[in-house]
């Protein structure tokens, strides 16, 4: 009903202001004479109220106090108001000191002026401020707002809930705290009670809630799901809002609160890793990261920085994402121990080049093609850079003395299906049986001519928000009203974030003795149709009404689910609870030398056919799935 009020006439408002001035001069007198009306003169106080009001009638004119809405009175409107009583008052002042020069009587006795002047400011300011807070009021009684939950009671959760009771432009009324600890339960907080997490289900139906915010940043993330869970299963929105270190000059705002994503909900707890370690070795050396302007490359050198390496080569062929990365290294004023070096991981004449005017210490080589569907179309262009680039790297490491070379792979290399996954085997074959070639060349060496560089493979699966990511791809379709296509209902993928995947590459690199394949836990293993309906849900959409999901068939190389170890396999712990260290065959590396160099020259000639036979010749647990290539497995295995 105020609601539909309309903004009154500027004349209203004008009779208003002159009434309030008129009450506020009859406010004076009494308060000049101990409130005893007897001794008043009446004909004299009407006498000079008409002349005030006249007076103020003049001034408040052209002053425009009248202009402003009232429900939006501002710093600006309590100036104007201000400025005119002030030129009205010292009208009368001025006056009565021209008059007394005269021995003439006074038109108003200053001492009631300027009681007068500062009861109208109060008058008019205060009237104005209570009908913009009624109309605030009204606009956002209890029956408008959104019913709101806030998971955790520490700290934030209390600042949070402040902050949207003393912000009348938020819609949100804080109904209950929900947290963790049994010892909280029963309590209050700024008339709020506190129950525990077991009660959220009969909460959120007792009070008809809209929103859960989730305030805390230390849920393990089954408790998250869990609490998820029930507010989508009773259409409730879930939010989020920063860490308390992230907010603006530490203090909360309304604007900060943000629709959870599904990131947060499948990450895990932060890996911590022996940094002094990783220190000691990287801090005043030169690393070169190949690959760097990829998503993993790229945080590789976010979390290499903090090390203070003498020097980081920043290598891809990427030029324009490399730009970006170049520019947002000079944006957090680190511009002095990097360079960006354009150049592609296959050419010998350009690597060797970046290897002999730099010399790295430490390669942490993450170029690499990945895209399972394209890559099973161009089976060549995978061994070219897959292949021959970690051979040609791993070559000039050894050539330039490198202390270390970590190569980042993948669990599509264990049991491959497809060319992608099959040339990073291959590649980790190469790395790990040099190594082997290398460990027993050192022993037979003389006079201490001991190759000293050591290798170590990572083997880890998809990471959320990679370039080609699944959950990047949901996003989109999401925003365009769908369809999301999943490919499988039963394909399921092990996810974890980049920084955690860097970390533990950076972690097992300074762990590695050499030969190792390090594989990390990557938690349980996610089914792609249930993550695409959670994102929906997330986005206040219901799937397969609002949003379809359709199914497209598996790609061409694609599983259903992925693998760390292959059957001839086993992994190892260590110090690391995160990181295992699989027990993997030992290959001849004359014999893989050999079968390398023919596949990488068939690859030249781009026989993509003779390629991917060459390859199963060498990874015989490589069987294409979805694929043309599936024919070849029918065939005798070929000797290479």
């Amino acid at each position: 009903m105020f609601k539909k009020i309309n903004i009154v006439p500027r004349w209203l408002i004008f009779c208003i202001d002159l009434i309030f001035c008129g009450f506020a001069l009859l406010l004076s007198y009494l308060l000049r004479y101990n409130f005893e009306a007897s001794a008043i003169d009446f004909n004299e106080l009407s006498r000079n109220t008409l002349i005030f009001m006249g007076i103020n009638c003049i001034v408040f004119f052209n002053v425009k106090t009248y202009a402003g809405i009232v429900r939006y009175t501002s710093a600006q409107d309590s100036f104007r108001i201000l400025f005119s009583i002030s030129v009205s008052n010292a009208f009368f002042i001025l006056a009565n000191l021209f008059l007394l020069s005269f021995d003439k009587p006074q038109i108003i006795p200053n001492v009631v002026v300027i009681i007068t002047g500062l009861s109208s400011f109060v008058l008019l300011i205060t009237y104005r401020v209570l009908v913009k807070y009624f109309f605030m009021y009204i606009k956002n009684m209890k029956l408008d707002k959104r019913r709101v939950i806030i998971y955790g009671v520490g700290e934030t959760g209390v600042a949070i809930k402040r902050t949207l009771d003393s912000d009348p432009s938020v819609n949100m009324s804080v109904v209950a705290f929900v947290d963790d600890d049994v010892r909280k339960k029963g309590k209050v907080v700024d008339s709020v009670k506190i129950f525990h997490t077991d009660e959220l289900q009969r909460i959120i139906e007792i009070e008809n809630i809209d929103d859960l915010i989730f305030s805390s940043q230390n849920l393990t993330s089954a408790r998250k799901n869990r609490a998820v869970d029930i507010c989508l299963d009773n259409n409730v929105k879930v939010l989020n809002v920063p860490p308390l270190n992230t907010w603006v000059n530490g203090t909360f705002s309304p604007t900060q609160i943000k629709t959870l994503k599904i990131e947060d909900l499948l990450e895990r707890k932060t890996i911590v890793i022996e940094e002094d370690v990783l220190e000691q070795q990287i801090k005043g050396k030169r690393v070169l990261v190949t690959g760097a302007a990829g998503s993993i490359g790229s945080e590789i050198v976010r979390q290499l920085i903090k090390f203070k390496p003498q020097l980081i080569v920043l290598n891809d062929m990427a030029e324009s994402a490399l730009h970006e990365l170049q520019l947002e290294l000079q944006d957090n004023n680190i511009s002095q121990n990097f360079i960006a070096f354009i150049g592609d991981v296959r050419n010998r004449t350009r690597m060797e080049f970046m290897f002999e005017t730099f010399k790295p210490h430490y390669v942490y080589h993450a170029a690499a093609y990945k895209h399972v569907p394209m890559m099973e179309n161009n089976p060549s262009e995978a061994i070219c850079t897959n292949v021959g680039g970690t051979k040609l790297i791993a070559d000039l490491s050894v050539k330039y003395k490198v202390d270390k070379f970590v190569m980042v792979s993948t669990d599509k290399a264990v049991n491959p299906t497809n060319v992608m996954g099959a040339s990073k085997r291959i590649a980790e074959i190469y790395v790990q049986s040099f190594y082997n070639y290398i460990e027993k060349q050192n022993v037979l060496a003389k006079n201490g001519a001991v190759i000293k560089t050591k290798f170590i493979t990572t083997r880890f699966g998809n990471v959320l928000g990679s370039n080609g990511s699944v959950i990047p791809r949901f996003k989109e379709q999401i925003q365009k009203g769908g369809p999301i296509t999943v490919t499988h209902p039963d394909i399921t993928r092990y996810f974890m974030t980049i920084p955690e995947a860097c970390r533990l590459v950076l972690e097992a690199g300074s762990m590695g003795n050499g030969g190792e394949i390090y594989i990390f836990d990557m938690g349980q293993s996610v089914k792609i149709v249930e993550l695409a309906k959670k994102m929906i849900r997330l986005s206040g959409l219901i799937p397969n009404q609002d949003i379809k999901i359709e199914f497209t068939g598996l790609r061409p190389g694609e599983k259903l689910y992925e693998e760390l170890l292959n059957d001839l396999e086993n992994n190892l712990p260590t110090h690391h609870e995160k990181i295992m260290v699989a027990k993997v065959m030992v290959y001849d590396y004359e014999d893989v030398k050999r079968k390398v160099d023919t596949l990488i020259d068939t690859a030249c000639y781009y026989n993509d056919k003779e390629v991917v036979r060459q390859m199963k010749a060498i990874v015989p647990e490589y069987k294409s799935n979805n694929s043309i290539y599936e024919e070849l497995d029918k065939q005798e295995p070929l000797a290479v």
